[in-house]
């Protein structure tokens, strides 16, 4: 692990995850688990039984989204002691602490799905490379991966893929469908994230305005001469791929 890596991970909920919910930590972890809740679950198979690992788990809001969607047979690892931690405490013991290529190798394990939240960019074009690769061979047969990552073709995409200073790439819905298609996988989806925002009125009113920014948008895809078909608009978009 790098020096910049070791210095920023080891806290990494106090200093970026959860920076804004240091003195909330169940209220975030409730908040991402109901998000969670909407946003994948339906992207799973339906049969409950399967096997998933989350990977970068960090405070296991994704696992109790799978375990309260009736999936029990989760697990989870994460470098950061912190956000294991906090998962520990807010009830996902399945939250483990280590390094995902040796856990895998300590295992022997297979897996239905695999998933990934917010942690694909953190990593470098070769690393990246290296991980889906390891992920591949440690899925089942018709196994599935899901990745959440920021999205570079969203307004002020900049903002999120830059936002942390521990991400190493960026994608957009062609680059991602192109990476996941050289790693062998055939089925590739690239979706747009779960937009909700709290409140009734702020949400209705934050629908208006999306639809209104995507009329401006697809005008000037169309004035210059490209297509919105090959593009997702939201902060994050979501990689579902199927071998």
């Amino acid at each position: 692990m790098t020096n910049y890596r070791k210095t920023l991970y080891t806290n990494y909920f106090t200093n970026q995850a959860g920076r804004e919910y240091v003195a909330q930590q169940k209220q975030k972890f409730e908040d991402e688990t109901a998000h969670f809740s909407c946003e994948l679950l339906h992207h799973l198979p339906s049969d409950k039984s399967i096997k998933i690992l989350d990977i970068g788990c960090g405070i296991g809001s994704f696992l109790a989204a799978c375990k309260l969607g009736g999936y029990s047979n989760v697990e989870g690892i994460d470098l950061s002691e912190e956000m294991v931690k906090i998962a520990n405490e807010f009830g996902v013991p399945e939250a483990k602490l280590g390094d995902l290529n040796e856990y895998l190798k300590d295992k022997n394990a297979t897996f239905d799905v695999i998933t990934g939240m917010d942690i694909i960019e953190h990593f470098t074009k070769d690393e990246l490379l290296t991980l889906i690769d390891t992920i591949k061979k440690s899925l089942k047969p018709n196994g599935m991966v899901i990745f959440r990552t920021p999205n570079l073709d969203a307004a002020f995409g900049n903002l999120y893929a830059n936002g942390d200073f521990t991400h190493e790439n960026y994608l957009n819905k062609n680059s991602a469908t192109q990476l996941m298609m050289a790693m062998g996988f055939k089925d590739v989806e690239v979706l747009p994230s779960y937009l909700v925002v709290k409140g009734f009125v702020k949400e209705t009113i934050r629908k208006m305005v999306w639809k209104l920014f995507m009329v401006k948008y697809k005008m000037e895809l169309f004035a210059s001469a490209r297509t919105h078909k090959k593009m997702v608009f939201t902060p994050n978009m979501i990689i579902v791929a199927k071998l």
